[in-house]
C-alpha cells in the first residue's frame, strides 16, 4: 500500500499551479533516473494528489485544435478568462470556480504500469462518487471521460473530463469535475473537441448546490480504495520544504 501526500490548494491561478506540478514532476523523474543510473532501488517514492479550483481558464492539450477555442482574445479578457496551450493529452477544456480539479502525481511503477488502467480507475473514482450522490454516470464508447446518459446520442452530456501526461510512468494533470460551476463558459469552446455533445454539472443534475467539503472527502475515500493507497494530508509549505532539502 502506497502513501500519497494530499493537499487542497484552494483557489489557485492555473499557471502557478502548473508550474508547481512541473517542479514536482521533474523532481520525481530526476530521482527515478538517478536511482536507475546508480543501479539502486528507488526508496520511499513520493506520490501526490492535489485538489484545486482555478479562476476562469481554457487549456488546450497537445492533440487539440486551436479552432476549438471559439472566442477571441478581447472577449476572453471581457469574461475574465485566460488561455494556455499545455502538455497534457486531449483537446480543449474549461476550468473555473465551482469546478473541482484533481491532479495526481503518481509513479505508476509502484501501482501498475498501464496508462489505460490508470485512466479507467480515475473514471471509476468519479462514477462511484457520483453514484453516492444519486447520479448515474458511466463511460461513453471510444471517448475518455464520465458521462450522463452516455449511450443516448441526443442526451449524452459530460460531467467530468480527463487529460493526463505520463513520462517514465510518472503522471501529472488529471480530471475536472463539474460541481457548482457556471456552465455558460463552455459555450465559448468545443469541449474536448466533441461538437455534438453537451456538458453538465452535479448542481445542474440535482437541482441544488453541492457541499464541496463533503464531496472532497468522498473523492479521497474512493481514490484511496481504488489505488490501494493511504492519503496523508500535508501543506504546500511542507512539500516545498521537503523539495528544497532534496535539491
Amino acid at each position: 500500500m502506497q502513501q500519497i501526500l494530499f493537499c487542497d490548494l484552494g483557489l489557485m491561478d492555473f499557471k502557478t499551479c502548473w508550474d508547481f506540478q512541473e517542479t514536482l514532476f521533474e523532481d520525481m523523474l530526476n530521482k527515478k533516473m538517478q536511482a536507475r543510473t546508480n543501479n539502486t532501488a528507488l526508496q520511499n517514492p513520493q506520490h501526490y494528489l492535489f485538489f484545486v479550483e482555478h479562476p476562469h481558464v481554457y487549456t488546450l492539450g497537445k492533440s487539440g485544435k486551436a479552432e476549438h477555442l471559439l472566442a477571441q482574445p478581447a472577449f476572453l479578457k471581457q469574461i475574465q478568462a485566460t488561455f494556455y496551450r499545455i502538455n497534457r493529452g486531449g483537446d480543449i477544456t474549461y476550468h473555473g470556480p465551482g469546478q473541482l480539479v484533481g491532479y495526481p502525481l503518481l509513479d505508476l511503477d509502484f501501482f501498475f504500469t498501464d496508462i489505460h488502467k490508470y485512466l479507467r480507475l480515475l473514471e471509476e473514482t468519479m462514477i462511484l462518487v457520483l453514484a453516492h450522490y444519486g447520479i448515474h454516470a458511466g463511460r461513453r464508447s471510444g471517448e475518455t471521460g464520465v458521462w450522463i446518459d452516455a449511450e443516448v446520442a441526443h442526451k449524452a452530456r459530460k460531467i467530468c473530463a480527463f487529460g493526463v501526461r505520463c513520462s517514465r510512468w510518472v503522471t501529472m494533470h488529471g480530471w475536472a469535475l463539474n460541481v457548482n460551476n457556471d456552465l455558460s463558459y463552455f459555450n465559448h469552446i468545443v469541449p474536448c473537441g466533441i461538437k455534438d455533445k453537451g456538458v453538465t454539472s452535479m448542481q445542474a443534475e440535482l437541482g441544488k448546490p453541492i457541499d464541496m467539503h463533503a464531496l472532497k472527502a468522498q473523492i479521497k475515500l474512493q481514490f484511496g480504495i481504488l489505488f490501494n493507497a493511504v492519503l496523508k494530508t500535508c501543506t504546500v509549505g511542507s512539500i516545498n520544504e521537503s523539495l528544497t532539502k532534496s535539491l
